[in-house]
């Protein structure tokens, strides 16, 4: 009982940092505009990825997807800024297991990522995607699955880091390479072998294939063909829904169990 209750606070002080900072949450839009509208409609004449839906409908999943994955990651910052303050100190003598501290923190990014990624999903209607309640409740687990992954690899990486700097320097390496290379921005099925080899093992690759697949199987045009271009495939096998969810399962599943064993090592 006493672990559920510090599972609550560690969840609740989250929410409230970004329930009182309102601006963050509707600024949190901007970026994602800018691909949609801008990006997106200025190469929708030039890039084509399947009959009946264009090149803005194609990112518009992929964004939804990269904006809970960053936001959620980005989380990771909390941990240290309260290092550099001093405040982690105090939060790891508490007595209680270092584990609730992560699962909290966890809970709360996610939450507040589910939430910025749901205004994203409110988006549809201004590039003519098709989302009914239907598929709008399908997309929220999925959503919580790669925000709770990626939250437990921005605290991952948030436990090793001394700085602001230190953390930021490894989002730029490592996280934001893996969302360009995760076919948020074009078919992963029409790159050299070389870079499609790098696609297929990169794990976010399946959790923007997954929400991809939902947000758009309303498409009517999608009925009507064989095969979808833009699909992942492995060895020659089209990835489901379910085998995509189960690869990011498995993902998580790695990095929260890492995130726990790192967090637990702080002194």
């Amino acid at each position: 009982m006493a672990s559920l209750s510090s599972i609550y606070i560690f969840w609740y002080r989250e929410v409230l940092r970004i329930w009182r900072d309102k601006i963050r949450v509707v600024g949190s839009l901007a970026m994602p505009l800018l691909w949609l509208l801008v990006f997106g409609a200025g190469f929708s004449r030039l890039v084509q990825v399947g009959p009946g839906v264009d090149f803005a409908k194609f990112m518009f999943p992929g964004i939804v997807g990269m904006t809970v994955l960053m936001t959620s990651f980005m989380s990771g910052v909390s941990i240290v800024w309260e290092r550099e303050l001093g405040f982690l100190k105090e939060v790891l003598v508490a007595p209680v297991p270092r584990s609730t501290i992560v699962i909290g923190k966890a809970l709360g990014s996610a939450t507040v990522s589910m939430f910025q990624g749901s205004l994203v999903l409110g988006l549809a209607p201004l590039l003519g995607v098709k989302l009914t309640p239907m598929l709008v409740f399908k997309l929220w687990p999925l959503m919580a699955l790669v925000a709770l992954t990626s939250s437990a690899l921005g605290i991952l990486v948030a436990s090793r880091m001394k700085s602001m700097e230190g953390f930021q320097l490894i989002m730029q390496a490592t996280i934001m390479p893996m969302l360009f290379l995760s076919g948020v921005f074009f078919p992963v099925n029409s790159l050299p072998p070389w870079m499609g080899l790098i696609v297929k093992v990169n794990p976010i690759t399946y959790a923007v294939d997954a929400i991809r697949q939902v947000a758009l199987a309303g498409e009517a045009a999608l009925q009507d063909v064989a095969s979808v271009p833009w699909r992942v495939t492995v060895y020659q096998h089209t990835m489901t829904v379910l085998q995509d969810t189960l690869v990011v399962v498995a993902f998580g599943i790695v990095m929260g169990g890492l995130a726990v064993w790192s967090f637990g090592r702080q002194d």
